[in-house]
């Protein structure tokens, strides 16, 4: 289940540099001191400094978006994964547990695993990408989440317009342009749906952008599964996608390569791939709507809620009700 946090909260209130610290230290993990703040907005994470070893990566988590059975699931679909060598950083176990809580907030500590971006131009690297993923779904088809959400259009496209426009941060005069292109693309998403037909869901890292990949010269390792969904199998591969129709084409074809390695994919979700990218667009104007009372959000995000936002917001989806007018990618 997917919780919003309370309008008018501040979700990290207290969470400050010693109460990151001592919270580490009621582990029996001794720090150094030594705190790095990491790029996240969705939690907060950080790289904490231990005496005598290696640094870790720590995730606090915030407060009312997950319950902690969804947040539990995570973490053992995480260690699933690691235990069939399919590499993935899951958290790690510390008093027999891998969430804990201090002054309320919830955490993990995580392996620091360092990495750069993925050439996603190199066929061999994409190719490496698909084999990964194919083993991920073969695992991630073996049993289902009981705590976590399913994509679907309800959530990230119908509650995401009632988000923008209840929450009145879209100016007046863009608010009708923009309810009436969401109502017109969640016509074609749903068109898109349904000529998919009776596709397969499973479980999903569900966030598989190429910023979640790392890279060293062992290959790819994924991280961050905070956003681990149910959904169809083409949600991990689309979003490694980029350029032209021609560019995204070969880019599927060398995941492909790898992925058909170790599992079938399904064509038929290639009708998804635009509807899936339409509602990542949306539910993303949402989330900074939902997060506008996080005083860290109008610091990172000063344009969100100006005219010429909402104005590129609308064109984008009108593009995009174009695209899932167009014929699937043929591979």
């Amino acid at each position: 289940m997917n919780l919003s946090d309370e309008q008018g909260a501040v979700p990290y209130h207290g969470l400050d540099p010693g109460t990151v610290l001592d919270a580490i230290d009621t582990l029996g993990v001794w720090t150094d001191g030594r705190l790095l703040a990491l790029n996240s907005y969705e939690n907060r994470v950080y790289q904490v400094g231990l005496e005598g070893a290696d640094p870790v990566v720590v995730k606090f988590y915030r407060p009312g978006r997950w319950t902690t059975d969804a947040i539990l699931e995570e973490h053992a679909f995480a260690q699933e994964l690691a235990g069939h060598e399919i590499p993935v950083v899951a958290p790690q176990i510390i008093a027999r547990a891998t969430l804990h809580e201090y002054r309320g907030f919830r955490f993990a500590v995580y392996p620091r695993r360092g990495g750069r971006s993925p050439d996603l131009d190199d066929s061999n690297a994409l190719e490496w990408v698909g084999r990964f993923l194919g083993r991920l779904h073969l695992v991630g088809a073996s049993k289902p989440f009981r705590h976590r959400r399913e994509l679907s259009i309800e959530a990230m496209g119908q509650q995401a317009v009632e988000t923008v426009l209840s929450m009145e941060l879209i100016p007046r005069h863009i608010a009708e342009a923009y309810a009436t292109i969401t109502r017109d693309v969640l016509i074609r998403v749903q068109a898109c749906w349904e000529r998919a037909g009776a596709f397969a869901t499973l479980r999903l890292h569900g966030d598989c952008h190429p910023g979640n990949i790392l890279w060293t010269d062992a290959g790819p390792h994924f991280v961050d599964l905070d956003d681990a969904v149910t959904g169809p199998a083409v949600q991990d591969l689309w979003m490694l996608l980029s350029g032209d129709r021609q560019e995204m084409t070969t880019q599927l074809l060398d995941l492909l390569a790898g992925y058909e390695d170790f599992n079938e994919f399904d064509r038929r979700e290639l009708h998804l791939i635009e509807a899936l990218r339409t509602l990542r667009i949306m539910n993303y104007a949402a989330w900074l709507a939902r997060r506008w009372h996080d005083p860290a959000f109008p610091l990172a995000f000063p344009w969100f809620g100006s005219d010429r936002y909402w104005e590129e917001h609308v064109l984008s989806l009108r593009e995009q009700a174009a695209l899932m007018d167009e014929p699937p990618l043929v591979v």
